[in-house]
């Protein structure tokens, strides 16, 4: 791909922008415009796309659920793992959010005493 000067960059990006309906606009506004990139790379798709233990979403769940006992988790469970392994490995924020409080919680559990 062609490199661009920066001036460069900003006109096309701004030419793409300005060719979009409203409400593609509004949305990429509401991320962000300075955090938008039109010209990104697309993602892996995502049966190959791997976290940073070079897993896919299929290999984390099998793992994840083979060191737990099949009458310890039921369907739903299994659906909850399933979602939010898809979740961390596409970095989605939603999904880290609850990763993170899930991680903080069972540390304010521990040091509570009350695991």
């Amino acid at each position: 791909m062609t490199e661009f000067s920066p001036d460069e960059a900003e006109q096309r990006k701004r030419a793409v922008f300005d060719s979009m309906a409203p409400r593609r606009q509004k949305h990429i506004l509401k991320k962000g415009y300075d955090r938008w990139d039109p010209f990104e790379e697309p993602k892996d798709p995502i049966d190959i796309r791997k976290d940073k233990t070079k897993r896919t979403t299929q290999m984390l769940v099998r793992e994840f659920l083979q060191s737990r006992r099949s009458d310890e988790y039921s369907n739903s469970y299994g659906r909850g793992v399933l979602d939010l392994a898809l979740g961390i490995v596409n970095e989605d924020d939603y999904f880290r959010g609850m990763f993170e409080f899930s991680c903080w919680y069972q540390d304010l559990l521990k040091k509570e005493g009350q695991i």
